[in-house]
This record gives structure tokens, C-alpha cells and sequence, in this order.
């Protein structure tokens, strides 16, 4: 009886020796969108640093900013946002700069995404030196997919969306601030994020020529897949890009995808730091590892997005690709746009 009370004893110190090894092992706090870190990314992270990482998954711009200012940032080291909403959290000060030394792996990015300072947001000038706030990831441009069954010819322009034979057959997207951007680019504003008080009244009567063309909108990606399938659609905004056409492919959809002639909206995801992090380093080393070969190849793979290091239909210099950034109001956009889709005509959209 004593030599299994012994055994006993052997089996608690060892779950506890493993248990205080554990502890000390240092933490890696993550806030990412799905499919950024593939459990084998973070499999191979652990065992490459010791450190144990600690992920957590959004899935709105708004849950991303809520549980990061929740506690001044503190309850992560890094996270993934686009350069659009990055510029909040740099005004709220809860990123600190990174620095591209400590990440080899952007080196190997394409031309495009080394060239930092021409990105809208990522790089700011504090006490004359200009600083990097966040490393470019992942990306997908807002292109146009059409069904090759109805459609023969592929789009070439953000028009077709407007076009009468396609009545009843576009889909598009449901949010408003996308949706005036779309309208101002397609108008040839001289920035689709910045609508002039003259511009106005042309874009919300586009917008309303939009409503009256399409067959329905859609928020989600797998949304939009069902709508397509079900009513037939011949041509979508896919305001998720090739991360959509992947879907529909996957369905079986003979679907093809094209960027428009005025360019592409475009969102661009980046891993930034925050304030303050407890692991600086291991931040910088997860950003690397992320850019890395296997990462990289399984945003592909699996999300249907572009990585920022392989060479892909929209990475061409010539393409033109509008990145995101902030509109001059957001909540007017947005309110509007409610009066769009309820049915009111131009007057009342514009009414106090």
C-alpha cells in the first residue's frame, strides 16, 4: 500500500514540475480574424520560441476595437487590423512603432509591400522620424465576379453594376460606407474616401439607380454564395474579393473574376503591436513567422486570399488598387445609406 501512496506522490510532483514549467513558459496574446493562424502556424511558433500562444478570434472591425480598448490594449501583444481602422489605434495610442529589422521574412515581400510609405497609414512622421506602424499580411481588392454562363464578355468596368440588361441580377454589397465609396469611384472622384459637399447629391442618386438593379445585398462572404446560387445572380461587387470566387468555385460556379479599369477598392490587413505588449519580441517574431512560407501559402490554400509575398493577378505593378482609408464621415454614410435601401427618394435621403 505504501509503494502505490509513493507512486501517487511521484505522479503529483511530475504534474506539478510540468505545471510550473508551463507557467513559466512566456505568453504570445493574439487577436486575429479567422483562418490568420492556422493551428499548424501556431503549432510551429510554439515550438520554434517555447512560448505558448494565446489566440483569439473576431470577426468585425467593431469586436477588434472594443476588446482592444477595453484595457488600453493591454490584454494583447499583437494583432492583425486593416490600414483603414489602424489609424484609430495609433490616434488612441495603443500601438507602439515595429520595427522591420527585427522581421527578416519582409525582405522577401513583393516590391509593392516593401515600399511602406506609399501604403496610406502605415508609416508616420513622430519628432521628424518617420516610424512603421504595422507590416502588411494579407489583402484582397474589391473586384467584379460574373457568372460565364450569362455573361460572355467579362465586365471591364464598376459601371456594369449599373448596366439595365443586368436588372435583377447584380448582387451588392450591404454596408454604407462601402457603398458611397463604390458610387463616388464610379462618378471619378478624385478620392472615393473623401465626398465633397457638391458630390453628394450625384452619389446618392447612383446609389439609388444601384438599389434599383439589384436583386438583394449581402454582409457575410457565405451569404452572398447562397444568394448568387439561389437567385441566379450574373454579377456580384465582391466586396471580399477572391476569398468569394474561392467559395463559389468550391460550389461548383463556373465564375470569373475581374478588376475593374478604374481600380479596385481594396482592403490591406497588417500585424501591429500594441503599446502595451508584454512581449515585444516574441511580436515581432510571430509577425515574421507569419510572413513566412507556410503561412503564406495557407492563406491561399485555404482562405482564398493573397499573401504579400507570392506573385498573384492583383500584386502586377499596373494594377491599380485603392486602399482603404478613412471616410469623412462615417455615421452620415451610414445613415444615408439606411434611406437608400428603405426606398426613399433622393430628397428624403438628403433631408436633415
Amino acid at each position: 500500500m505504501r509503494g502505490k501512496w509513493v507512486q501517487v506522490a511521484v505522479l503529483l510532483a511530475l504534474a506539478c514540475a510540468h505545471a510550473a514549467v508551463a507557467a513559466a513558459a512566456p505568453v504570445l496574446r493574439v487577436l486575429a480574424w479567422p483562418g490568420y493562424a492556422e493551428p499548424e502556424v501556431v503549432r510551429d511558433f510554439e515550438t520554434r520560441t517555447g512560448a505558448h500562444v494565446e489566440l483569439t478570434v473576431i470577426d468585425t472591425d467593431e469586436s477588434m476595437w472594443q476588446r482592444l480598448n477595453a484595457n488600453g490594449g493591454a490584454d494583447f501583444d499583437v494583432f492583425a487590423a486593416n490600414t483603414a481602422e489602424l489609424q484609430r489605434y495609433i490616434r488612441a495610442e495603443l500601438v507602439r512603432p515595429v520595427d522591420p529589422a527585427l522581421i527578416p521574412n519582409t525582405r522577401a515581400q513583393l516590391p509593392r509591400f516593401r515600399q511602406r510609405a506609399a501604403i496610406p497609414g502605415l508609416v508616420h512622421t513622430q519628432g521628424g522620424v518617420a516610424q512603421t506602424y504595422a507590416i502588411p499580411f494579407t489583402y484582397s481588392e474589391m473586384g467584379l465576379i460574373y457568372d460565364k454562363r450569362q455573361v460572355s464578355t467579362p465586365p471591364t468596368s464598376i459601371a456594369a453594376l449599373w448596366d439595365p440588361r443586368y436588372q435583377g441580377k447584380v448582387l451588392a454589397y450591404g454596408g454604407g460606407t462601402h457603398s458611397f465609396s463604390l458610387a463616388a469611384q464610379m462618378l471619378g472622384a478624385a478620392s472615393p474616401f473623401k465626398i465633397d459637399t457638391a458630390m453628394w447629391p450625384r452619389t446618392v442618386d447612383a446609389l439609388i439607380d444601384l438599389r434599383r438593379n439589384v436583386l438583394g445585398f449581402y454582409n457575410q462572404p457565405e451569404e452572398s454564395i447562397s444568394l448568387f446560387q439561389r437567385h441566379g445572380a450574373a454579377l456580384m461587387y465582391a466586396n471580399y474579393g477572391t476569398q468569394q470566387l474561392h467559395l463559389l468555385k468550391a460550389q461548383g460556379v463556373d465564375a470569373g473574376y475581374v478588376i475593374p479599369r478604374e481600380g479596385a477598392l481594396a482592403w490591406l490587413d497588417c500585424w501591429a503591436i500594441t503599446r502595451r505588449a508584454r512581449e515585444p519580441a516574441l511580436a515581432h517574431a510571430w509577425i515574421d513567422l507569419l510572413l513566412g512560407e507556410q503561412a503564406s501559402q495557407l492563406l491561399v490554400s485555404r482562405q482564398g486570399l493573397a499573401n504579400t509575398t507570392t506573385e498573384s493577378d492583383s500584386s502586377r505593378p499596373e494594377v491599380r488598387l485603392l486602399w482603404l482609408e478613412p471616410v469623412e464621415n462615417a455615421g452620415r454614410r451610414e445613415a444615408l445609406w439606411a434611406r437608400i435601401r428603405s426606398g426613399d427618394r433622393a430628397s428624403r435621403v438628403l433631408a436633415p
